[in-house]
């Protein structure tokens, strides 16, 4: 077993992968060049959901895990595992992080080490986008000199259930022996391995899963836009049908797609595709417009509902229940309730918000933070359920509230309108 690991990246990929490594006996540098988030980890403060505080201090006693802001601490690795942002950028794949980490590790680069991306990216980039630039930088060959594969995160924040060490892991490599080097690692991490035969499949693997949730999201979002003017119950017709036992799969409407993976990752796709066919996926990109529209949606069933009580929206007080993208997760990234609290307030809208989970130094200034409690649920004329967190207190909302706009099916009475 290699015993020296490199994770480039801390974040919601990076830093649990580092910690678990750590736990089973390599010796790991976790390098993240935002030097504040490398004084947190130093100090033992953990700012990722599935790591606590008390996890990461752990392993920095055991000695195995020591967090950096240098590159410098690459030098000597066994294994170096790059788990870098690949966001979009005008609608394009914006590669720089990747690049960047493969640049400054290349020169670290020894005979027998192994590399393994994890960044989720189109089908080639390991391949025509880092290959070249470790080699170059490296001086000595992928396929001879040393190990290169893709194994791409299947990290789900905030699941207690699925995690990195139960979550089936692929993995992929150039030629045999880097497979063989990078089953192994895994092996000694994770329960399950699937290898694939190239890292080509191993990314398109990952877009798949990613663009299959996005696409299903957006069918039952789309449903529920026209299923009050066809007279049915949306949330009825999906328990309904979710009591088949093969054939369907249960995905629920909301208010939008966030995180890093459902809004981004299918356009890497649809991006490659148009790039090497010059043609659409049109499924992905009818998707996308669907879930983006969700924002905009929710927010004119609000003013709706407001007019259907003699109130116009600007000068409404609204409270919203939750911010980030998904319930009991502090994650903001590309959060459809931050679109809608935006475009609530450029409406006019007094907007106050009760977001427990979240650090309140990630959210604009300029939206006022509250409790639900009992004189700010009834001071509301609307109540918006966006994330739906455990920690509220659902029964007290609705007895409280005069008006509920739940987009999460959390709330039941006759002051609640359904999304």
């Amino acid at each position: 077993m290699a015993r020296r690991v490199v994770v480039i990246g801390q974040g919601y990929v990076g830093l649990p992968l580092a910690l678990r490594a750590a736990e089973v006996g390599f010796e790991v540098r976790g390098i993240d060049t935002d030097s504040k988030k490398v004084k947190l980890l130093d100090a033992g403060d953990s700012y990722i959901d599935d790591v606590t505080s008390s996890q990461l201090q752990e392993a920095l006693r055991t000695g195995r895990y020591r967090p950096s802001a240098s590159y410098a601490d690459a030098a000597g690795f066994d294994i170096c595992v790059i788990t870098v942002p690949t966001p979009l950028r005008a609608g394009e794949p914006d590669l720089t992080c990747v690049i960047g980490a493969a640049t400054a590790v290349a020169t670290h680069i020894s005979p027998g080490s192994t590399v393994i991306l994890e960044s989720t990216s189109y089908p080639g980039t390991t391949e025509d986008v880092l290959r070249p630039i470790l080699e170059a930088g490296s001086g000595v060959r992928a396929d001879t000199d040393f190990h290169l594969g893709f194994s791409p995160e299947r990290i789900d924040p905030g699941n207690s259930h699925w995690t990195l060490a139960n979550t089936p892991k692929i993995v992929s490599g150039f030629g045999a022996q880097a497979l063989e080097h990078i089953t192994d690692f895994y092996s000694a991490l994770v329960r399950t391995v699937v290898p694939v035969p190239c890292p080509r499949t191993a990314e398109l693997a990952k877009l798949l899963e990613n663009t299959f949730r996005a696409v299903n999201i957006a069918l039952v979002n789309e449903i529920t836009t026209v299923a009050a003017e066809l007279g049915v119950d949306v949330w009825a017709a999906i328990d309904a049908a979710a009591t088949k036992p093969f054939g369907f799969q249960r995905f629920t409407p909301g208010p939008g797609v966030g995180g890093h993976c459902l809004p981004i990752d299918p356009l890497y796709l649809s991006w490659q595709v148009q790039q090497v066919t010059g043609r659409p996926l049109r499924i992905v990109e009818a998707a996308d417009e669907v879930n983006r529209a969700m924002p905009e949606y929710v927010v004119g069933r609000i003013a709706a509902g407001l007019g259907r009580r003699g109130r116009p929206l600007a000068g409404s007080r609204l409270l919203l229940l939750g911010l980030t993208y998904k319930p009991n997760s502090s994650d903001l990234r590309e959060s459809p309730a931050m679109q809608i609290a935006s475009e609530l307030a450029r409406r006019g809208a007094d907007v106050r918000a009760a977001e427990p989970v979240a650090p309140a130094e990630l959210i604009p200034a300029d939206l006022i933070l509250t409790r639900p409690d009992d004189n700010e649920l009834a001071a509301a004329d609307a109540v918006v359920v966006l994330a739906d967190h455990d920690c509220f207190d659902y029964e007290l909302i609705t007895e409280r509230a005069g008006y509920i706009f739940d987009t999460r099916n959390r709330c039941q009475g006759s002051n609640v309108e359904r999304l």
